[in-house]
Parts: C-alpha cells; sequence; structure tokens
C-alpha cells in the first residue's frame, strides 16, 4: 500500500495472520525506531560498553543534532553552518553600533517585549469587555466558547448592471492588438536588452510574440505555425537571447507605475495592502511525483506561482513553487524582493501563507500581517509572564511566552532580519531552513515565541475589529479574482505545464503576469473613460474590477496589426450601447 495505508496497527495484524506488510512509507527518513527496553539502549552491561548500543545512540544524536543545525558540514550545502548564510558577525555588530540596521525594530528586547506586554493588556482589556457587554461585531464570546459570524455582503446590488454596462461599452480587441497599444503606451519590450551587447529587440512584433507564447502556454513551436511573418529560428533566437527574469521584472514595474497613475486605480486603493496566494498548474506528461501528496491538491504532479497582488490589482510579483510546498516561506519574498513602487504595510493571505515564524518576522520590515486563519477558536494565545487573559479568554490561553529565551537570542533574530532585508540571503531560504530543524535551535525558538506574540495581538485583533476582517477578505477576493483571469490566459496544452525544467516554468509564470498586468492596465483606462461616460459616481466604481476578458480575443492567428494602432494619446472609440444603437 502507499503511505495512506500505513498504521502501527496494521503492521500488528499483518504479523499475527501471517501477511508480510511492505508499504511504500513517505518521509520514512523521519519515523522512529522503536527497540526493546534494555536490549539496545543500554550502553553499558554489567559495567562493559555494549559498542552497537552505544554507536546507535552516538548516530540519532548526531542525525538530531545536524538537523537543526547544532553540528555542521563545512563541504555540505544541505548541512552547511546556519551562521554561513548570515551576514558576518563583524559587520553586522559596526552596522548596529552606528544604528544602519535597516528593520521597522532595532532596539532592544526589553524595549520591545515592554512595548508588546502594553500592547497585549490593552487588547485583553478591551476584548473582554466588549465581549461581556456583547458588543463585539458579529462576534459571540462566552463561557461556550468563540463563534465568529460569516461576513454579510456589502456590495450594492446595482453594481452587477453597472459592470455589465461598463464593460459592454469596451472594444473588442485581440490580444495581440491590445500588447501592441500597451506597449505604445509604457515601452515595456525596451526592458528586453540582448543578453550580451544590451541592445533593444530590433523586430518588436517577434518580441511580443515570444512573449505571447510564454504568457498563453503555447510554446514557440506551435506559435510560429499560427503566427504570420515569423519562423520558428527566428522566435527561438529571440527567447534565448533577449528574454529573461530580469527583463520580465523591469516590464511588469513598467506596467505596473502606468497603471497606479490612472484616476480610476486609485479607487480601488492606496497601494499600500497586498495578498497573496498560489495558483496550481498541472505538470503532463509522464513522471508523475512518488509519495509527494499535497492536502489540498492533491498527488497529481504539477507547480504553484505564487503571485502577490496589490489592493489596485497590480500583481506586482510572481515565482514558481513546488505544489507540494507550503506557501509561508514565500509570503516575505514577494513583499520585500519586487522591482516596482509598490510601498505594502499590511499584507493578507490565507492559512496556508500563515506560520509563527511568518508572524515573527513580518514586523521587522514593517508589515502588518492580517492572515483568514481557518479555525481562530481553535488556536491559542500564548501571553507573557504575568499577564492574566480573564475569565473570558482564559480556554483560548496556551504555554507563556519564552520571553527569557527571547533576550537571550534577540541578537541573532536581529542579524537574521538584517540579513533578509539586505539581501544577503533569501527570506524563503532562511524559513525553510528555520521550518525543517526537527530538534529547533534557539534562533528558531526565539522566533516562534516572536511570532506566537504577534499572532496573540492579531487574534485578539480580529475579534474586535469588523474593519480589518472585512480588508482581508476584500484583498484575498482581488487575488482570487486575478487567478480566474491567469486561468483563463493559460489556456493551451489543456493548462498544463509540459516543460519540467525550471527556468522555462518560470518564463511561463512572468508571461503570463506580464500578461495579466497588460490588460489589467488596457482594462482600467478604458473602463476609466465608459465609467465617465456612463456617469457612473465613484462609490460604485469602485466596485468594477479591470479582470474582465470577454470582449477580449484569446484565439485564432496571432497578427500584429501595427497600422491599425490607435493615434499617439488616443484611445479607441467606445461601443455605443445597444439601446442607443436601435434609436
Amino acid at each position: 500500500v502507499d503511505g495512506g495505508g500505513v498504521s502501527d496497527h496494521v503492521f500488528a495484524l499483518c504479523h499475527l495472520l501471517g501477511f508480510r506488510f511492505a508499504p511504500r512509507i513517505p518521509n520514512i527518513a523521519a519515523r522512529r525506531l522503536h527497540l526493546f527496553r534494555g536490549r539496545y539502549t543500554e550502553r553499558t552491561q554489567d559495567g562493559v560498553l555494549v559498542r552497537p548500543a552505544y554507536e546507535l545512540c552516538a548516530l540519532i544524536q548526531l542525525r538530531e543534532r545536524l538537523r537543526a543545525g547544532d553540528v555542521w558540514l563545512t563541504e555540505s550545502r544541505q548541512y552547511r553552518a546556519f551562521d554561513s548564510y548570515l551576514l558576518p558577525e563583524a559587520t553586522f555588530a559596526a552596522m548596529r553600533t552606528r544604528g544602519l540596521l535597516p528593520l521597522a525594530i532595532n532596539g532592544t528586547a526589553e524595549a520591545f517585549l515592554s512595548q508588546r506586554r502594553a500592547t497585549l493588556d490593552t487588547a485583553l482589556m478591551q476584548v473582554s469587555d466588549l465581549a461581556r457587554q456583547g458588543k463585539l461585531p458579529q462576534v459571540r464570546l462566552d463561557g461556550s466558547g468563540l463563534v465568529i459570524s460569516p461576513l454579510k455582503a456589502i456590495t450594492p446590488s446595482v453594481v452587477e448592471d453597472l459592470r455589465r454596462a461598463a464593460y459592454n461599452r469596451l472594444p473588442r480587441v485581440k490580444i495581440t492588438d491590445l500588447l501592441l497599444e500597451v506597449d505604445s503606451w509604457t515601452g515595456f519590450t525596451d526592458c528586453f536588452t540582448h543578453r550580451r551587447s544590451s541592445r533593444i529587440a530590433d523586430d518588436k512584433n517577434a518580441l511580443l510574440t515570444v512573449i505571447l507564447a510564454d504568457g498563453i502556454n503555447l510554446g514557440l513551436t506551435r506559435m510560429a505555425d499560427t503566427c504570420q511573418g515569423a519562423t520558428l529560428r527566428q522566435l527561438a533566437h529571440l527567447h534565448d537571447w533577449h528574454i529573461s527574469e530580469t527583463g520580465y521584472t523591469e516590464a511588469l514595474g513598467r506596467l505596473i507605475e502606468a497603471h497606479r497613475t490612472v484616476p480610476l486605480a486609485a479607487l480601488w486603493g492606496d497601494g499600500t495592502s497586498s495578498s497573496s496566494d498560489g495558483q496550481q498548474f498541472l505538470a503532463g506528461g509522464r513522471g508523475a511525483a512518488i509519495s509527494d501528496i499535497n492536502a489540498r491538491n492533491g498527488s497529481e504532479p504539477g507547480v504553484s506561482f505564487y503571485t502577490h497582488v496589490s489592493d489596485q490589482y497590480d500583481p506586482f510579483a510572481t515565482r514558481v513553487i513546488a505544489a507540494t510546498a507550503g506557501e509561508a516561506p514565500y509570503v516575505l519574498d514577494g513583499l520585500l524582493y519586487h522591482a516596482t513602487g509598490v510601498s505594502i504595510e499590511e499584507h493578507y493571505t490565507d492559512t496556508g501563507g500563515a506560520s509563527d515564524h511568518v508572524f515573527g518576522l513580518m514586523p521587522f520590515f514593517g508589515y502588518r500581517f492580517a492572515p483568514r486563519l481557518r479555525d481562530l477558536k481553535e488556536r491559542k494565545l500564548h501571553l507573557l509572564p504575568g499577564q492574566i487573559p480573564g475569565d473570558l479568554l482564559g480556554g483560548m490561553t496556551g504555554d507563556p511566552i519564552a520571553a527569557d529565551h527571547v533576550a537571550v537570542h534577540w541578537n541573532d533574530v536581529l542579524r537574521l532580519t538584517t540579513s533578509i532585508r539586505s539581501g544577503t540571503v533569501a527570506a524563503s531560504a532562511m524559513l525553510r531552513k528555520l521550518a525543517s530543524y526537527p530538534r529547533q535551535n534557539g534562533l528558531a525558538v526565539a522566533l516562534r515565541e516572536i511570532g506566537r506574540i504577534e499572532r496573540s495581538i492579531f487574534m485578539l485583533d480580529w475579534m474586535r475589529d469588523l474593519d480589518l476582517r472585512r480588508r482581508t477578505q476584500a484583498g484575498l477576493n482581488k487575488g482570487e479574482a486575478r487567478n480566474a483571469l491567469a486561468r483563463a490566459l493559460f489556456f493551451n496544452q489543456l493548462g498544463e505545464l509540459r516543460d519540467r525544467r525550471f527556468e522555462n516554468q518560470a518564463y511561463r509564470a512572468s508571461g503570463l503576469n506580464l500578461l495579466v498586468a497588460a490588460i489589467i492596465l488596457w482594462n482600467t483606462r478604458y473602463l476609466q473613460a465608459a465609467i465617465q461616460s456612463l456617469g457612473i459616481p465613484d462609490d460604485l466604481a469602485r466596485h468594477i474590477a479591470p479582470l474582465g476578458w470577454e470582449h477580449i480575443s484569446l484565439t485564432g492567428d496571432y497578427r500584429w496589426n501595427v497600422e491599425e494602432q490607435p493615434e499617439t494619446g488616443k484611445l479607441r472609440p467606445l461601443r455605443m450601447p445597444a439601446s442607443l444603437l436601435a434609436a
């Protein structure tokens, strides 16, 4: 059987019934050996050392210390010293002495814990008082437990009719014409320079063809068959010498900067909040993963495109991760390492993007973390020593925070966060490393304790702040709506990634994200004109998202009609409503 059919009871019964049980056990290296007491665990017998037992115990301890990072191998990549990932100790000490740490929190541990204690005291008192008065918004907290009611929709019912009327006025356009028009506004194709000479491509239409082939998952071979005027050899040459992750990043930055200048975008948000979520794409063909099972996506082989979206619908960062990998380590990467002018203050994820380590790191970079946590009532509040939760919150309280341990490792936490902020090491690499320690080391425990403090504050805020819950839900809805547009664009080859090479998968993810950003920019400019022509007020227009694609032709022969583009500085004429045409 596979891992789902394995249990100790089945092992025992098969032995008693005369069957040999041979399951395929996932993560067998993490399983424990259980031996007879006194046979192998005793290192001495009648005062004489039992060598096999001693070696077994020594190897078990060495394995645990190696996994925890307490022991390392100098020439190893997987088990290298944790300290080697970080800024040199002397460099960090000099930066801290001069007050140059690029962190939102860089004081002493005592000052940090004192401030968090005051915040927790205030939150505990307010939540308890509101609960006794029955005034927690859509929350009931009493002796029977915590109940949070689902959010009620506040979008006016007339919005759907207005959205349909606005999109009916948008001109119908082919995806090729849309890209040409967006390029005329932003010049994003100039970002794809030659790898050696840094020159821009001579044939921009062919370059756009290559970008389109990545974005719609068509591939160069089939794109050469459907696009006139470009051969496979020409497209392959452009892809090899002009397409790069740097080019995609710079081009995306241009589109987002142009989008942020459109007045309509300001109605959707001020650009200071964002959400992130993963979108799975199956990997077709042979070579299915063995024993890699994801609780959400099952055992089908594939990858996930993890994308960050701002409150103005700008997809400002994306990357490829394994479909079976956790999303939490990659939340900070998109916030810290994007190449746009977006300045995020508050970030939302679902449960998969949250962990105590992420909670612990967020405040050091100035971000407020607001995930939508599943089963919030089953999570524990962790308070500082001496804090009293009160009768109503007493049942939700877990182990107290190890404040002394945080103080001992405070310098290590500052060094870790400074290394991440300065780009010495990626946040995802450190979070994966810390999370992989079965026997957690001191730094991992200290960061977890800080995360528990931050999560406890957040849980109390979630109970008393209805607006926080609405902002989180709205932010995640924008990301999910963006994923629907991405799924509609990535339609070729059944929406599956047939190329298993990471580099090409990254190009597909970046190409898709660039197309999504181009459509959002084009839709926003034309929606603004349509909304003005219809006289839709701002309080209703802010509910109309720029993610529609029913007016865009995504299939057919891909022709670049440069001569049919509108004049510089002008838009295509809007379509007339059917009622006016009949009149």
